[in-house]
């Protein structure tokens, strides 16, 4: 074997993990929000965690990316670790795929022209043609991704040949055979495959090495089989690194991964060979080949799932064992891993976005309740907490968003969502602001022992419910997405921005007859203010809304478009809310 067979190999291991990687990431994007719906439905029952574990891992062809994935969907607070059990152990089934797929490579065609149409080294050459001329041709992103998964499996497929292909002078090595004869030693060929494995990062990877070997006849069932072991344990390395810098509950689901490969490895040394020494199973000493491996691999982690699946509780306590409560758990954050699949890292997003408005619509109720029903200490610490709470929300997912958009791939869907969620993010921060301003009002009024006239309340408790009306129907036309509701905003936050003024120049009627203090004045008028504020973000939200309801999001003179659409036209929305909120009523009269 000459220098050129170790570049042959090499070249064909960089093949190999480049077609994995590019088909993965493919086949992750071509599967959209489906990935996250699948993984929401992994509750508290195990077998159907087993089965979407097994499906997911099927799709992204990786369980080290499975298990990355599920060390950040714990660390983001989107699953349990004993929801992530389930999953672990259906991925590991489902890695198994990879090997058979690979075994392809093994075929023999003769003069079989079907067969010859199944090796790799044909069929792959054919998809990487498909694959380009979808990628070159189509306009749509989807059958990019197509394209781009057809490559990316050609890519691997021929990876896999070019590394079958540099092992053929092995045939002839002796020193070769000698070298494989030591692996017949399990402690050592569990060792081997640990260690190949864990650098590569791929258990994938070092399966499709040891099928490659098996091709020059020289391997053994009694080679094989601890190495396949090792490559097992290996797998974890991946978990491992991506646990560094996460909560104690995510770290916990590497150690219930790592747990399950060397449990069930211990047990596979001690029972399996155990019979073997008593039994001297001849097909140890025979020739094993590509789609042996496979089976084998198939088998060692079935009956690690069957084994040790009943076990899952005792695995949970294990991990909490291993790492142990603290205090101080750490605040559940967006987690990058998470960006591994970028639609899941959007919808991720998205819900912290709904955890936000949340925070921002019981700032804002707390706060005008207060101005109308009187200052709450319980309340007002609540407020600033939130307010405190929702500019770290907008800080972190803008940030996350802008490094996912900026770093990541995303198809048509989640660049329209992560571009939403970046525009109505400040607008609800600043809605916070306010409601914290609003709450500090109540805070002077309570602190000064100042009232207000009877016609300045008068007009606080015609404004207030105005501006709640506008603010929720902001948040609710956000949360359904539904520009029909973003189109009665606009009338309300005109009537909202006419009571202001009215009531400003009534008040200054009121300093001039000496009904009103200045004292007072100046807290009036910064509830009116925040009051103006609020209408004109929730305007902005229901506007972002409304572009992105519209077939041209390019259009950035949208927001004066959707004010004309919203204001002069919009006469029967207009009068409903001037007659509902701007007219004195008999009973504000008395």
């Amino acid at each position: 074997m000459d220098i050129f067979s170790f570049v042959q190999l090499f070249g064909g291991l960089a093949f190999f993990l480049y077609g994995m990687t590019l088909l993965s990431d493919s086949l992750k994007k071509t599967a959209g929000g489906r990935l996250e719906k699948l993984l929401r439905k992994a509750t508290d029952n195990p077998f159907k965690g087993l089965t979407i574990g097994a499906v997911i891992t099927i799709a992204i062809q990786s369980s080290s990316a499975m298990t990355v994935m599920l060390v950040g969907f714990v660390n983001s607070g989107i699953m349990d670790l004993g929801q992530t059990i389930g999953v672990i152990f259906g991925s590991d089934i489902g890695t198994t795929l990879t090997a058979w797929i690979l075994s392809l490579s093994g075929i023999d065609s003769k003069d079989n022209v079907f067969l010859r149409l199944l090796e790799p080294k044909c069929f792959s050459l054919i998809f990487a043609l498909i694959g380009i001329l979808m990628i070159m041709a189509s306009k749509k992103q989807k059958k990019k991704e197509i394209g781009t998964m057809l490559l990316g499996f050609a890519i691997l497929m021929q990876g896999m040949t070019m590394m079958s292909g540099s092992m053929a002078p092995l045939r002839e090595m002796d020193s070769f055979t000698r070298i494989l004869t030591a692996f017949n030693n399990p402690m050592l060929g569990v060792l081997a495959g640990t260690i190949v494995t864990g650098v590569i990062q791929s258990s994938a990877a070092s399966i499709g090495i040891l099928q490659s070997i098996s091709l020059t006849g020289k391997l053994t069932w009694g080679m094989a089989i601890p190495i396949i072991m090792g490559a097992n344990i290996g797998t974890c390395m991946t978990a491992i690194l991506s646990s560094i810098g996460v909560s104690k509950d995510a770290k916990r689901v590497t150690v219930i991964h790592v747990a399950i490969k060397v449990i069930g490895t211990i047990l596979w040394l001690i029972i399996f060979y155990s019979v073997v020494a008593v039994v001297n199973f001849s097909f140890m000493d025979k020739q094993i080949g590509v789609v042996g491996i496979a089976v084998f691999h198939s088998i060692f982690n079935i009956v690690n799932t069957i084994l040790l699946f009943p076990f899952s509780k005792q695995l949970e306590k294990l991990a909490k064992f291993i790492v142990k409560e603290s205090d101080e758990e750490k605040e559940m954050i967006l987690d990058e891993r998470l960006m591994l699949t970028p639609t899941i890292a959007v919808g991720e997003s998205a819900n912290f976005v709904t955890k936000m408005f949340t925070k921002v619509s019981n700032g804002l109720d707390k706060a005008t309740d207060m101005l109308m029903n009187g200052f709450n200490s319980e309340d007002y610490e609540a407020i600033m907490e939130n307010e405190e709470k929702i500019d770290s929300y907008e800080d972190h997912i803008g940030s996350y968003l802008m490094k996912l958009t900026t770093n990541h791939h995303l198809n048509e869907i989640d660049k329209m969502s992560s571009s939403k969620m970046l525009q109505v993010i400040g607008e609800f921060e600043r809605l916070g602001d306010h409601a914290s301003y609003m709450a500090k009002s109540a805070e002077e009024l309570k602190s000064k022992n100042i009232s207000f006239s009877d016609s300045a309340k008068e007009e606080l408790s015609r404004i207030l419910p105005a501006v709640r009306e506008v603010y929720t129907m902001a948040i609710k036309c956000y949360e359904t997405g539904k520009a029909d509701t973003a189109m009665d905003i606009g009338p309300l936050r005109i009537v909202i921005s006419e009571m202001c003024e009215a009531f400003k120049a009534s008040h200054v009627e009121r300093l001039a007859e000496g009904v009103c203090t200045v004292e007072q004045g100046f807290v009036f008028n910064d509830i009116l203010y925040s009051c103006g504020r609020i209408a004109d973000h929730s305007m902005n939200i229901a506007a972002v809304v409304y572009r992105f309801n519209t077939a041209d999001t390019s259009n950035y003179a949208y927001m004066h478009d959707f004010k004309q659409r919203t204001g002069s036209s919009s006469e029967d929305s207009y009068k409903k809310y001037f007659d509902k909120y701007m007219t004195k009523t008999a009973d504000a009269a008395k």
